[in-house]
């Protein structure tokens, strides 16, 4: 046994050991902890197979962005665990079947078309497959790559302007209209009467200090 078959089975173990406590962990951030973990093994066995682009790109936008997020999410809101594992054994049976059916599709494929693989030439271990795509990326694929960035730019301004709401209690101030502002309008000066101060009567020489 290579070095690089053991590799293969501890990342394979590890990312089935992590997947299944994503589905049986009672607290939600364990659950998403998991799922990173199992991404990060995804990715090691993506690297085993020199899919270099692939790896890296798992690590980067799931593990980096999307389970950052969920767990944000998961740890800013009051989710109520018991009513997430309501009907949960209700829907094992079902569970159960569909995992059969993937599971049986996923051997004998490996059966069937496992034989047909072929090794790979020296041009395949020389070359790098993220220098091949980034070059169809950016010569053959430029214009669907462009369209493509476009696109999510006009979906992220969307998402933004549909996230905008105008609060009542917020205030705005417009530096325009405070350019535009006359003395008069601001000021206004009121006429009042001054106060008149009473003289206290002055003490009478002849009459006697008490």
């Amino acid at each position: 046994m290579s070095f690089q078959d053991i590799v293969f089975i501890v990342f394979a173990a590890i990312l089935l050991v992590s997947g299944f406590r994503v589905v049986t962990s009672k607290n939600p951030v364990h659950a998403a902890l998991f799922l990173v973990l199992a991404f990060v093994s995804a990715s090691a066995l993506w690297l085993l197979i020199e899919a270099e682009f692939l790896g890296i790109g798992l690590v980067l936008i799931y593990v980096g962005a999307v389970m950052v997020l969920f767990l944000f999410v998961v740890m800013m809101l009051n989710i109520d665990i018991e009513l997430l594992r309501k009907g949960f054994w209700k829907s094992l049976p079902l569970a159960a079947v569909v995992a059969a059916i993937m599971v049986s599709e996923l051997i004998l494929l490996i059966k069937v078309r496992g034989a047909d693989v072929k090794p790979a030439n020296d041009v395949m271990h020389s070359a790098s497959n993220s220098h091949a795509l980034g070059k169809l990326l950016y010569s053959d694929f430029i214009y669907p790559f462009e369209i493509a960035a476009v696109i999510l730019l006009v979906a992220l301004v969307a998402a933004v302007g549909l996230t905008f709401r105008k609060r009542k209690d917020s205030k705005y101030v417009d530096p325009g209209k405070q350019a535009k502002v006359m003395r008069a309008d601001r000021l206004k000066v009121l006429r009042v009467q001054s106060e008149k101060f009473l003289e206290q009567p002055q003490p009478n020489a002849d009459t006697p200090a008490e």
